[in-house]
């Protein structure tokens, strides 16, 4: 866990560094760090689908898996929870600055392969460098949004937590291609992100967050009938 808590302390480091910059900043600056987190995520997203999308063993699973999680996600009315719950400590655009920054911070190769490789091999060189990536992604977050951002690291100690300690447990189970899938939906995930932030089309991406549980359920059914 030494990787992961790391992480943590960076994301609460550059949180705290950024709402110090937001004070000062004039609005027209304020647009340009909006705009190019909203281009940043819609490259991280961009670069997972095409990375991960040519190794998919079943290319229609993150379709069905995309469509049942959100459907899951819509009943379970997430989004709207999410918002309630974030606005009832702060005012303006932090649910969407959160919900991003969770996105950015969890869906990804390092976040995800990093726990892996700290709970099997004792190799921390992923999480050391995620944190230091998130760290850098929290000032000009917390410096758009304000200090809530630093409520992404609770999120992130939970995910990488328990990655860490389904690694540690289940060891011979861990499947890379269920990871692949993963990676998928949450490239799809961050790109909504960033079309939000950069007011192209306004998702909820909240409502999709089920889909990431739904591939594992989905691979095991169709690597059943394969």
């Amino acid at each position: 866990m030494i990787g992961t808590i790391f992480n943590v302390v960076m994301i609460i480091i550059g949180s705290t560094i950024g709402s110090l910059f937001k004070k000062g900043i004039k609005k027209e600056y304020h647009d340009v760090l909006m705009t190019a987190m909203g281009l940043v995520a819609l490259a991280i997203g961009v670069n997972a689908i095409v990375q991960y999308m040519p190794e998919s063993k079943f290319p229609v699973l993150f379709i069905l898996s995309l469509a049942l999680g959100g459907v899951i996600g819509q009943m379970l009315n997430l989004e709207d929870k999410f918002n309630n719950a974030v606005s009832k400590f702060s005012k303006g655009d932090l649910a969407q600055g959160l919900s991003t920054a969770i996105l950015l911070y969890c869906i990804g190769t390092l976040s995800i392969l990093g726990p892996v490789e700290a709970a099997v091999n004792q190799n921390y060189t992923y999480l050391i460098t995620n944190g230091i990536l998130d760290g850098i992604t929290s000032i000009v977050l917390a410096s758009t949004f304000g200090f809530g951002i630093v409520l992404s690291a609770v999120a992130v100690f939970l995910w990488q937590g328990s990655i860490y300690l389904f690694a540690l447990f289940m060891e011979n189970a861990i499947n890379v291609d269920i990871l692949n899938e993963v990676n998928i939906i949450g490239g799809i995930l961050i790109l909504m992100a960033g079309l939000g932030i950069l007011n192209i089309k306004a998702f909820k991406t909240m409502n999709y967050l089920p889909a990431l549980a739904v591939v594992p359920v989905m691979y095991v059914i169709f690597n059943f009938f394969s």
